[in-house]
């Protein structure tokens, strides 16, 4: 696939990082020639040097049989400029602008072919928004990702000392809960993936990444460690686009406090807000945390665009005694570093943003892709088409269908049901099958999978 990626930043050289290793040719635009040195050195892809809103630009980058463009500047207006240039002289089939402002994103009409011609808006805010109150309704999970509008979610879970199933085999999960059926699709252990077999046995400190009908999540990490209760109590530092959306998603369920150094902002969030207290002052400072009982706070969410000031507040904030702690970390080099010590989860817009763009770029009906372990695995949710003689993968049983290596299905939703996956089930048109990757080279493999064969059309 030919791919024109405006913008060298964290985000489009993540993507370009990601898609370079999967045989597509790859043109990266951007302003700053440093940057696209940089990428050119690391990866086999094309940079051109200037604004990728211009003609002359695009046509430089190969906009005349390019099949997507994926805008992701810090430019909300170029990103949109550039779509409209790109489907109005060259007929760009697929045209993806990263949008961030949400004047622009509320109002729907504006990104439609007879107006600014975007036919996948992303929105980094309300990816990374969306996935921390996941996390926020789920307590001690490190990961929750939904699949089929919610229907099934894959939870990634440490296994505590203490837990009913910690030195047991994974078999007897369904003897500890004959009801429920879940399937553990791959466990970490001491960063390594392990291929979970019936006989494997769970050790304290694994990575357990398991796939459930949403009903069930919160019993099946009941087994994997001892609860954590719900929170109540949340403190967010930041009034950020981030920060005040959170806010807003959240305020009528849980007692939330916002932090913001900004007068005018304050004064903004105050007005827009109904229940959540806005104060301000830095969320580094001691003395303002303790006023405000920060020991009693159930979670401390830092979400500033500063991974410094992040990183010191939420240090500051576990050591006064809150009692969990999330942290926004822009520099995916520093999100491995601090995970798992005295920060709890370490978030990554990048890699959360990503996950959402490959979805879209991914061939073969391929409706959501999703980055693990912060980039080390992925989940993806595939829909089977076709029938028996044109697909690879329906009319069988999943033991007869030929997986990549280090792959497995999870489950598979149909209609409105939610299938765990076992040996003997077979695939039907129409299925979508959730599939977990510890090894992202095979990602083309399963995309061939997935592909219909001409005989069908």
């Amino acid at each position: 696939m030919k791919i024109i990626i405006l913008g060298a930043g964290q985000v489009g050289g993540s993507l370009a990082e990601h898609l370079a290793s999967e045989a597509n040719d790859i043109t990266v635009v951007d302003t700053d020639g440093e940057r696209l040195r940089d990428l050119g050195d690391r990866l086999d892809i094309r940079t051109v040097q200037g604004r990728g809103s211009l003609p002359t630009v695009l046509r430089q980058a190969g906009a005349d049989d390019a099949d997507m463009l994926v805008a992701v500047t810090n430019s909300d207006e170029t990103n949109m400029v550039a779509c409209q240039v790109a489907h109005t002289l060259f007929h760009t089939p697929t045209k993806i602008a990263r949008v961030r402002e949400a004047s622009y994103l509320t109002r729907a009409e504006l990104f439609d072919n007879d107006a600014i011609p975007v036919d996948v808006l992303i929105s980094p805010e309300q990816v990374v928004t969306n996935y921390i109150k996941r996390l926020i309704q789920h307590p001690g999970a490190l990961q929750v990702i939904d699949f089929a509008e919610g229907k099934a979610q894959l939870v990634a879970v440490k296994a505590y000392y203490g837990g009913p199933l910690v030195g047991q085999q994974l078999r007897q999960l369904r003897e500890h809960m004959p009801n429920v059926d879940t399937r553990v699709a791959a466990i970490f252990r001491r960063d390594r993936p392990i291929l979970p077999q019936g006989n494997t046995v769970i050790e304290a400190d694994d990575e357990v990444f398991f796939i459930a009908a949403r009903a069930n999540i919160r019993a099946v990490m009941s087994e994997m460690r001892r609860l954590d209760e719900s929170y109540k109590r949340i403190v967010i530092a930041g009034g950020g686009q981030i920060g005040e959306r959170l806010a807003e998603a959240i305020e009528s369920r849980y007692q939330v406090k916002i932090i913001e150094m900004n007068p005018a902002r304050c004064r903004y969030l105050s007005d827009t807000l109904d229940s959540t207290v806005v104060l301000q002052g830095s969320a580094s400072d001691r003395d303002l945390l303790l006023e405000e009982n920060i020991a009693d706070a159930d979670i401390f969410l830092a979400l500033t665009n500063d991974d410094e000031a992040n990183i010191m507040s939420s240090l500051l904030a576990k050591r006064l005694g809150a009692k969990k702690v999330m942290t926004i970390i822009n520099n995916p080099a520093y999100v491995d570093l601090i995970q798992g010590g005295d920060i709890d989860i370490a978030i990554s817009p990048q890699l959360a943003t990503i996950g959402t763009l490959l979805a879209h770029v991914r061939r073969g009906d391929i409706v959501s892709v999703h980055s693990l372990r912060r980039g080390a695995a992925e989940a993806i949710e595939a829909i089977a088409h076709g029938d028996e003689k044109s697909s690879k993968v329906i009319g069988k049983a999943i033991e007869n269908i030929a997986l990549p290596p280090g792959t497995t299905i999870g489950a598979i939703i149909r209609d409105e049901e939610v299938l765990i996956a076992h040996d003997d089930t077979v695939i039907e048109a129409g299925d979508h099958v959730i599939l977990f990757l510890v090894d992202k080279k095979h990602i083309r493999d399963v995309e061939k999978l997935f592909h219909v064969g001409l005989s069908f059309f």
